[in-house]
C-alpha cells in the first residue's frame, strides 16, 4: 500500500538569480504548477517546495529534476522550516546541510 503524501521543503540556492536564469525560469512551465515558487531576499534564494511523494527524499528528487532545465542554478541545501518540520512529522531541520564553507 502506498502512503503519497504531501511534503513541504525549501531547496536554498548557492546565490541569487543571474537575469538570463530568471528569463528562463520565467519560460518553464515546470516550475510554475503551483508546487514550487521562488523566493529572493537581497543575496540569497530558495524555492519553496510542495510535493506529494511516497517519501521525503522522492519528493525532493522531483524538485530537484526540474532543475536540470535552468543552466547553472546550483542548489546549496534542502531544509525544512519549523513548520513544514511540524507538517512533515519530522524533528531535524536541515535534509542535506549546507556544506562547510572554506576558510583561508
Amino acid at each position: 500500500m502506498r502512503t503519497v503524501r504531501n511534503w513541504y521543503f525549501n531547496l536554498v540556492l548557492q546565490g541569487v538569480l543571474t537575469e538570463e536564469q530568471d528569463d528562463t525560469l520565467a519560460g518553464l512551465a515546470s516550475f510554475h504548477d503551483g508546487r514550487i515558487a521562488l523566493e529572493e531576499a537581497p543575496g540569497c534564494a530558495r524555492f519553496t517546495c510542495a510535493f506529494a511523494a511516497d517519501t521525503l527524499t522522492e519528493a525532493v528528487a522531483d524538485a530537484l529534476s526540474r532543475f536540470a532545465d535552468l543552466p547553472g542554478v546550483l542548489v546549496r541545501s534542502v531544509e525544512l522550516d519549523e513548520i513544514a518540520l511540524a507538517d512533515n512529522g519530522m524533528a531535524t531541520p536541515a535534509v542535506v546541510p549546507a556544506p562547510p564553507v572554506p576558510t583561508g
